[in-house]
């Protein structure tokens, strides 16, 4: 894919419009997890080497056009001058003529943080106007915010169609990594989809299946699947509506030569609750009143025999009911073979979305994958083989 980086203009003196993706988790203004933030400060500090001047603009939740002092962008200036190891100034505007000519008074290296771009309504629905303005304040557009670029919004489409524009390091590093293991990857290639709905990873499911040699599927969608195939799954978590699915899902697997993987065994209880009183059944044995929480030491087994002769793994999705304990055991089992196998350059691993990277780092394996995905939807589009409105802008020339 030809998109342009920060290091193919001269940008001295020059203006950029850095989009970034700030929208990090807080609880009373306390920053709970600063991973977005690291992850930006690499191309931060490339303009900075190259004397450019950085405007960043970000969204933070969905405030829905109207101003919120919680989902405030100034609450991160503290931690990002920290971690910048430089002063970060904040303006509480984002369009108009002071912050135009706050814009042309930064030094070069200088770096202005702009209001969460989403108190203004005309951010989500890409309002030319909106789109104008803040090209204004910029001599050139980067986009460093995979995890945003889904999104046809003013700051991820409308401005990059206004001014010369390219990638961030992140970015382009997101770009490549999810390129080569779709495209390109080590064979045979496997992909861990877990999860609770079939539902909402139906496009992820059957476009995978055409690309991969191996699915696991786990969480609650696969009791779905094991429904379809007629075995009794008790009281677990079912979508028994897309039986019909989840048959002609396994059916399109077969005739790609796609092998699927699903739980032999399974923890089990009466209760969804933490510490509830659990017990291993194979799956055909399973009661009327339990509860599939996570797959069994046999899924775990099965699973890292196939991770043993793959050279290539995506992962999206916990194996069971990872939030409580003992029920995390499947997903840290599994998770910490991966990383293992990884770290002695036997597998290539990538893993992405939310709950997913919630999942790894409870197993403390987050920093042994050979790529960690912040992207949430994104991700998950990129997988499906969608395309990325934020991306595809980039390819057109101003």
């Amino acid at each position: 894919m030809m998109i342009k980086t920060i290091n193919d203009y001269e940008i001295t003196n020059k203006r950029i419009l850095l989009r970034v993706d700030l929208n990090v988790p807080l609880d009373n203004g306390q920053i709970l997890d600063n991973s977005r933030l690291k992850s930006i400060v690499p191309t931060i500090n490339i303009i900075k080497s190259l004397k450019g001047k950085i405007i960043l603009i970000s969204h933070m939740g969905r405030p829905k056009g109207i101003y919120q002092k919680e989902l405030s962008l100034e609450q991160i200036v503290p931690e990002l001058t920290g971690l910048l190891n430089c002063q970060v100034h904040f303006s509480s505007q984002i369009i108009g003529n002071d912050i135009l000519k706050k814009t042309h008074e930064l030094k070069c290296g200088d770096i202005l943080l702009l209001e969460n771009t989403r108190f203004h309504h005309e951010e989500t629905s890409n309002n030319e106007n909106f789109s104008r303005e803040l090209a204004k304040l910029g001599d050139i557009y980067c986009n460093d915010a995979f995890s945003a670029s889904h999104r046809a919004h003013a700051s991820t489409v409308g401005v990059a169609k206004l001014l010369p524009n390219c990638v961030g390091c992140l970015m382009k590093k997101e770009i490549e990594t999810l390129e080569k293991v779709l495209k390109e990857p080590e064979k045979p290639l496997v992909a861990v989809i877990g999860g609770a709905k079939i539902s909402t990873k139906l496009d992820l499911l059957l476009n995978l299946i055409e690309k991969v040699d191996y699915l696991v599927i786990g969480g609650g969608m696969a009791n779905t699947f094991l429904f379809a195939k007629g075995i009794k799954i008790g009281n677990s978590l079912c979508e028994k509506d897309l039986k019909n699915t989840a048959l002609k899902i396994l059916a399109k697997a077969k005739k790609n030569n796609c092998l699927v993987i699903l739980p032999s065994d399974a923890v089990v209880s009466k209760k969804f609750s933490s510490n509830s009183k659990s017990i291993v059944r194979e799956i055909k044995d399973i009661k009327k009143d339990e509860m599939i929480l996570d797959i069994g030491p046999s899924s775990c087994d099965k699973i890292k025999k196939v991770f043993s002769i793959s050279k290539t793994l995506i992962w999206n999705g916990p194996m069971g009911a990872f939030e409580l304990k003992p029920y995390d055991e499947g997903t840290i089992s599994t998770s910490k073979f991966a990383a293992k196998l990884t770290k002695n350059n036997k597998l290539i691993s990538v893993a992405g979305g939310g709950d997913t990277v919630s999942a790894l780092k409870q197993s403390e394996v987050d920093k042994d994958f050979t790529y960690l995905s912040l992207a949430g939807g994104a991700f998950l589009e990129w997988m499906e083989g969608k395309e990325l409105p934020g991306i595809s802008c980039l390819l057109r020339s101003v």
